[in-house]
């Protein structure tokens, strides 16, 4: 891969990387309550147990969430590494198989979809049949 396609995809990488980590911070500290007072400084804590119900479903569904875009900023952060190592763009299921470098490219269209991706297509769509 070329260095201006690396620069461009290091781009992409670090602006999701940037854009995730504010999304984890305002899920987190809603999730977590800090956002759980209004105006006045009182509590917004629910009193009924149907509303403590929900609350505690939004709060475990946002936790979920926060989970998810803390394993792909552990991706992303893999993927900036790969660009260092300059082995970005390799797919690693094929190099584990040993086949030639030419099958172990992982296409540009699949890395601008998902910058982050560690497999091409074939290998990603095998082990997923098999999880």
């Amino acid at each position: 891969m070329k260095k201006s396609e690396m620069a461009e995809f290091r781009i992409l990488l670090e602006s999701l990387r940037s854009r995730l980590r504010g999304d984890v911070r305002h899920l987190t500290s809603e999730a977590l309550g800090s956002g759980r007072q209004d105006l006045d400084g009182a509590s917004k804590s629910p009193t009924h147990l149907a509303e403590l119900g929900s609350d505690t479903f939004e709060q475990d569904f946002a936790l979920s969430l926060v989970e998810n875009d803390q394993e792909t900023l552990k991706a992303i952060d893999e993927a900036l590494q790969r660009i260092e190592d300059g082995t970005y763009g390799t797919c690693e299921k094929c190099q584990e198989d040993g086949k030639t470098p030419a099958r172990s490219i992982i296409r540009k269209t699949r890395l601008r979809a998902i910058p982050f991706a560690r497999n091409c297509i074939h290998c990603e769509s095998q082990l997923e049949r098999f999880q």
